[in-house]
């Protein structure tokens, strides 16, 4: 019998192999994850709910349909947790805000409704950045989260719960979305594999929008295999989402390849000049460097327009923030003043006291954006800059089946650190929005390890590609991860686990 803590070691992959050997049920996996997260939830703050009895039955109907014969999929009884941006019906959905605190979600997401139809076991929702504003989930109205390898620093954001929660073994796998980079500094920070994919391949009916150009759901999980796994469940056409693209992939079974004899690799020398601090510069050199022993080509090339990238995405995604948030005035939902003298009181002091500092200052600046006489000047520039990093992405992939870029200039910082000074945090989505802005596909891998002041912290690769791309980028990434192996044996189980053991 597994203890809890070996439970909670394994990847999705290994956990589905388990449950079809019978060599574990869904309720002793999500037993272990439930005493996982009971353990380290209070230091990490990564949950911000926890489904415990729906969980439990969940997990007993999974075992029950497995001892019949009749799964619903192979990934049917492996548990899963949703950033707090995603409806669950009968459960709140706050966006990290006081907002939104007491809002219940009325209905299934896409997302949430294709796990459920796969006997997925969902754990819960996960801590993020107010609204999927920021880079360090610090700006959430329920407590800031923790990066599991060295808690005095953050997971990154927006989607640091997510991060979080699967590098400290409290979830096999969990979903975040990506607006500006909100699943891949996070899995860069945390040591764990994050998925964008692209524009349209997965639905967003049902996720709290924030810029609706420019967001997209994915994964985040211990390995590109687990990752491949989860976007076999979520990837697909939804008529609800007028956005969502049915000619993009469903299906992402990966090459079993360590041979990358035949494929291109593009190094964009845009993203590796001033601003990247030189132990992230050395890591994804040297994944290059590896890249090349497994039979690839590295080329350099040049996006010219990527230094304008970060400008155009905080006009843009501020524009759209700015329209999507006006629906929260306290009358229809969310947070609502008890007195107020007129409806222009009630407007002003529900969305003065219901929205952090960093969702005030974006709608600020969005609206500013789109006012008379600046909407040229601004937003209309800021859409010739996406058009052309557009036209500039689509001449360098022409040559390359992808670009390998770091995801962020720097490991993860100290908590606190950056809060005072919000352009010092924007400039960590330097190298993450052009995905954004392009709709392209982009998966983040952990790519070593870099020692900070006596901590010993994960960085990691950015793999982008055409849109069509996303399984040749997670062939390319789990071919490196079973090569390399990035952090083996270092991760921080062992340390947090420690308390986890069987009931």
């Amino acid at each position: 019998m597994r203890s809890y803590a070996e439970i909670c070691r394994l990847t999705v992959r290994q956990l589905m192999d388990a449950l079809s050997s019978g060599s574990l049920t869904s309720v002793e996996i999500t037993e272990g994850y439930l005493a996982s997260i009971a353990a380290q939830n209070g230091t990490i703050n990564a949950f911000l709910e926890v489904y415990e009895a729906d969980a439990r039955n969940e997990a007993a109907a999974s075992d029950a349909r497995r001892a019949e014969g009749n799964p619903l999929s192979p990934l049917d009884g492996i548990p899963i947790a949703l950033k707090d941006n995603m409806l669950v019906a009968g459960h709140t959905c706050a966006c990290a805000s006081r907002m939104l605190q007491d809002f219940v979600s009325p209905y299934d997401a896409t997302v949430t409704q294709r796990l459920r139809a796969a006997g997925m076991v969902i754990l819960g929702r996960l801590n993020m950045d107010e609204f999927a504003m920021g880079s360090s989930n610090e700006n959430s109205a329920f407590g800031v989260c923790r990066n599991p390898w060295a808690t005095d620093r953050v997971p990154g954001g927006s989607s640091g719960g997510a991060a979080a929660a699967v590098a400290a073994g409290m979830v096999p796998a969990a979903l975040g979305s990506d607006t500006g980079g909100s699943i891949r500094q996070p899995a860069s920070f945390c040591g764990v594999t994050g998925v964008k994919p692209a524009y349209g391949n997965v639905s967003r009916y049902g996720l709290v929008a924030f810029a609706s150009s420019l967001d997209q759901i994915g994964p985040l999980c211990k390995t590109a295999e687990d990752a491949a796994l989860i976007m076999g469940v979520i990837a697909g056409h939804d008529r609800r989402d007028a956005t969502s693209d049915a000619a993009l992939p469903t299906r992402f079974g990966l090459d079993a390849r360590d041979d990358l004899t035949g494929l291109t690799i593009g190094l964009p020398k845009e993203c590796f000049g001033e601003g990247l601090s030189m132990p992230v510069y050395h890591a994804v050199m040297a994944a290059a460097e590896a890249l090349r022993a497994m039979g690839a080509k590295v080329v350099d090339v040049s996006i010219p327009s990527l230094p304008y990238a970060l400008s155009a995405y905080y006009v843009l995604s501020s524009a759209e923030a700015s329209s999507n948030l006006a629906r929260f005035d306290g009358v229809r939902y969310g947070y609502r003043v008890k007195e107020y003298a007129d409806l222009d009181e009630l407007y002003r002091r529900s969305r003065e006291e219901g929205f952090g500092l960093e969702v005030k200052r974006r709608i600020m600046l969005g609206t500013f954006a789109l006012s008379s006489g600046y909407q040229d000047q601004y937003y209309q520039k800021a859409q010739q800059a996406r058009e052309l990093l557009r036209h500039e992405f689509g001449l360098a992939l022409a040559g390359c089946d992808a670009l390998l870029t770091p995801v962020a200039p720097t490991c993860a910082y100290r908590l606190g650190e950056k809060t005072a000074d919000p352009m010092q945090m924007y400039m960590g989505d330097l190298y993450t929005v052009p995905a954004n802005l392009t709709g392209l596909p982009c998966v983040s891998v952990p790519c070593g390890l870099a020692e900070e002041d006596g901590a010993s912290l994960p960085v990691g690769m950015s793999l982008t590609g055409a849109r069509e791309s996303l399984q040749t980028l997670l062939s390319i990434a789990s071919a490196y991860e079973q090569r390399q192996k990035p952090n083996a044996g270092i991760h921080p189980y062992d340390r947090l686990l420690k308390g986890v053991t069987k009931a």
